[in-house]
């Protein structure tokens, strides 16, 4: 079965909403649209974090679908992320949109998590989701993203949307990556590890993972 991954962008608040530009996405009145510009240079990975849809296959939510339509067709041809981001197929959740006009981009009908989960199975390359914040939190509730890569930039925005809201499934995330650029973007690949076990500071008895953990050091898996 195929991973679906989830890249995007966020303050150190959590909100993701309109990192490219002004125009990016207004909606509720954000102003403050471009705010990852000024933290981009040489040691920031796009391809290693699916940024660019390279050896992938792309799922977009609507509002993210719009913006790229309207966007990475009309780069040069030597770009090299619009050059893999027009040719990766597209697959769009939407229960608005009739008609596609990017080129190899296919709509999604009915309820997202099923369409998507179809997807996992067939055979073909890893599924990509950048962006879609709305798309990211019904997955994320299904408990069918497999991988998350989350670019925190240093910059506190206030208000706007946001990666995880109130319908988020609680849960638990391993980190297997991280690295922090020379402008201070922390870049951490994150996959789902199960339920959250709570504790107490006043418990000496070590949870479950923990036991695993102490388990695996011993034989040097860690």
């Amino acid at each position: 079965m195929r991973r679906l991954i989830a890249s995007t962008f966020v303050s150190l608040d959590g909100i993701m909403q309109a990192p490219g530009g002004p125009e990016e996405d207004p909606t509720g009145g954000f102003a403050h649209g471009g705010w990852t510009f000024n933290y981009w240079d040489d040691t920031v990975d796009v391809s290693g974090a699916g940024f660019d849809g390279r050896d992938r296959e792309l799922v977009l939510g609507r509002r993210t679908y719009e913006i790229f339509e309207a966007y990475w067709p009309y780069q040069p041809e030597d770009d090299p992320t619009a050059r893999t981001l027009n040719a990766a197929k597209k697959y769009v959740a939407s229960c608005t949109l009739t008609t596609l006009n990017w080129n190899n981009s296919v709509l999604l009908q009915g309820d997202a998590v099923p369409a998507i989960t179809a997807l996992k199975t067939q055979p073909g390359p890893d599924l990509q989701i950048i962006g879609s914040g709305n798309l990211i939190q019904t997955l994320q509730a299904a408990s069918v993203i497999d991988e998350y890569n989350v670019w925190v930039f240093p910059v506190v925005l206030g208000r706007g949307k946001r990666l995880f809201g109130e319908t988020a499934r609680p849960s638990a995330l391993q980190l297997i990556r991280s690295q922090v650029s020379n402008t201070g973007v922390v870049m951490s690949t994150y996959i789902p590890d199960g339920d959250i076990e709570p504790g107490s500071f006043g418990t000496t008895e070590p949870s479950k993972k923990e036991l695993a953990r102490r388990t695996n050091m011993a034989n040097g898996m860690w």
